[in-house]
């Protein structure tokens, strides 16, 4: 087994281990790729204190044998064993008698169809317990992200030519997506944000047939996936010279960022970060158009913790890596975000985007 994949389950055994249960019942996809690098789908993980048994079905079990680590892998029949029938299976072979389940990860019917299998079997609801582990990226996850960046940095520099008057929204999405894909990501991060003029200012717009005229904010967020692990950029744009406005606009957003950055070390309260680009973008004249949101982990999931916000209770840590990325949206104008991803270190963070952050678009 791969030496991150042992670390991370023995953390997870750790856990266990404290509270006293004797296997965890895993239903999130994420989390079987953290923990046995399984990429399919229709599979469930049950995490033992010395094994990991991983079912699935006839569709993923070859793919199963290929990408898994240190897995015992179960080929459930599905029209012949429910899965409550086959995980009951796995629990009397292996004499447990505790079990943790993600009930984060399943809905109500489906719980209690598993649940009629396991009379004499202690269940209790966890949530989040490999969630936890994972806001913390080992070194091979942190260069997945790097290049998964990367390829984002590059997509954008090789579709900034396209990125003219008269060019859709629809179509310099479809144009950056398939750069990226090119250029080696397995896939998109998310479906790709771009925003022209007053529709600049939807912080999740659309791609739509709106063409890109002089003048108008330019708002771009996107991002690769590499081995499963994301990247997420915005970079903000005028079509020309800007206005004293929309420099204000820009000027602010750059500075919020750069004082949250200035924040950024371990051991710092995430609300500390939070409050620095606040502070900033409150005393502006744009204070009405902003959001308290500040950014969020990314890994595996686009959206991980932890979240940064005036309400989030953690302290940053070694090897967070999170977005930081101020926003400001008038509606009927248009809007401004700067994000990079960075990981945060003892003494700071380093970036992990690295595209240019020139505002003004030669026409």
């Amino acid at each position: 087994m791969k030496p991150e994949f042992t670390q991370r389950l023995n953390k997870l055994r750790q856990r266990m281990a404290v509270d006293g249960q004797q296997a965890l019942l895993i239903f999130s996809l994420d989390n079987l790729r953290y923990l046995a690098n399984y990429s399919g789908e229709a599979a469930y993980g049950i995490v033992t204190l010395d094994q990991v048994y991983l079912m699935t079905d006839y569709r993923f079990i070859e793919q199963a044998e290929e990408e898994c680590f240190g897995c015992q892998l179960i080929c459930r029949n599905r029209d012949r064993q429910s899965l409550g029938q086959a995980i009951r299976q796995v629990l009397d072979e292996t004499h447990i008698t505790s079990l943790l389940f993600e009930a984060g990860h399943i809905h109500l019917q489906m719980w209690s169809e598993i649940a009629q299998e396991l009379n004499g079997i202690t269940c209790t609801a966890s949530t989040g317990l490999v969630e936890e582990l994972r806001k913390i990226k080992d070194e091979w996850e942190i260069a997945q992200i790097r290049k998964a960046a990367a390829i984002a940095d590059q997509a954008l520099h090789d579709c900034m030519p396209m990125l003219c008057i008269g060019v859709s929204e629809r179509d310099f999405a479809l144009e950056l997506e398939y750069r990226m894909q090119k250029l080696g990501a397995e896939g998109l991060s998310f479906p790709s944000i771009v925003g022209f003029g007053p529709r600049s200012a939807l912080p999740h717009c659309i791609p739509s047939g709106k063409t890109l005229a002089e003048g108008d904010l330019v708002v771009i967020d996107f991002g690769a996936v590499v081995n499963g692990y994301r990247s997420d950029m915005t970079r903000s744009f005028v079509a020309g010279k800007a206005s004293t406005r929309q420099r204000n606009i820009f000027d602010t957003a750059q500075r919020a960022q750069q004082a949250a950055l200035q924040s950024l070390h371990a051991g710092q309260l995430a609300t500390v970060t939070s409050a620095a680009a606040s502070d900033i973008l409150q005393a502006s004249e744009f204070a009405a158009y902003t959001s308290t949101g500040l950014g969020h982990g990314v890994g595996i999931q686009l959206h991980e913790q932890p979240f940064i916000s005036p309400v989030c209770q953690d302290t940053l840590q070694a090897n967070y890596v999170v977005t930081i990325e101020p926003g400001i949206y008038i509606p009927g104008y248009g809007g401004v975000r700067i994000e990079d991803d960075v990981v945060i270190q003892s003494d700071g963070y380093s970036f992990i985007s690295h595209a240019p952050k020139n505002f003004e678009l030669e026409i």
